[in-house]
């Protein structure tokens, strides 16, 4: 039987990569995401395996509809919750709603409600959900409140989806990355490049590749093994110290 993985966010970065070596290695790859050129590049790349489904994490009645619609593509092994975004890391009182809103609606209430539509299909075929939060879940810096804190329930979703499908054996996985050069700071940034360069210059980061390589490992374990949360940094990336306020 053919393995099938939904991949939210697979225009770009860990998603994309993700796709490509799930297809090279004969699943059939659901990859969603804003950019319909993006989905259509990539879908001329992989051929047959991949199928583009263009979507906006905050369109609920449009990720309502997951389930249904997994079951017309023969069923779902995988669902990769890897769509996500950050607002500028600016303190909470100088960011913009607008931004904000958009995150929480992305991070965290578009991937409640698509995995909640699809969880009927994973457990038909005792499949597997893998989503990506952050080392930002347990580590926090200035100007991450909101970003941090939407990883933050990510992390402790994936733990208490765990409990939910106890004895279905649908696994539940939390991936929890540092440091990986992908688009993410150019998003973040409104595409200054120069700030992305700057932020992983000489530091040698971790690849959109190998997060996918990881998500690769967690997936195809044997069925009896569950990860319940994986926390990786490039070698080069370590713990920041504690802030101090001196009086002048």
């Amino acid at each position: 039987m053919t393995k099938t993985i939904l991949i939210t966010g697979a225009t770009a970065g860990i998603g994309a990569a993700s796709a490509r070596l799930f297809a090279r290695n004969g699943w059939r790859v659901i990859g969603t995401g804003r950019r319909g050129d993006r989905l259509r590049a990539l879908q001329e790349e992989l051929g047959e395996a991949f199928l583009p489904l263009e979507l906006d994490m905050r369109d609920l009645d449009a990720l309502g509809r997951m389930g249904e619609l997994a079951g017309e593509w023969g069923g779902l092994n995988l669902l990769l919750n890897n769509a996500g975004l950050a607002p500028p890391a600016e303190p909470l009182h100088e960011q913009d709603w607008q931004q904000l809103d958009q995150v929480i609606g992305t991070n965290i209430t578009g991937l409640v409600a698509l995995t909640r539509a699809v969880l009927p299909r994973l457990i038909e075929r005792r499949g597997a959900v893998i989503n990506l939060s952050s080392v930002a879940a347990t580590y926090p810096y200035r100007g991450g409140a909101v970003y941090g804190g939407t990883k933050a329930f990510v992390r402790q979703f994936s733990l208490d989806l765990r409990c939910d499908l106890a004895g279905t054996g649908v696994r539940v996985t939390s991936i929890e990355p540092g440091m990986a050069e992908t688009e993410f700071t150019l998003v973040r940034t409104g595409g200054d490049q120069a700030a992305s360069a700057a932020l992983y210059a000489n530091m040698d980061p971790m690849t959109a590749e190998d997060l996918a390589e990881t998500i690769w490992w967690v997936a195809t374990l044997p069925p009896h093994l569950n990860i319940n949360t994986l926390e990786l940094m490039p070698t080069s990336q370590s713990f920041a110290g504690f802030s101090v306020t001196r009086k002048a």
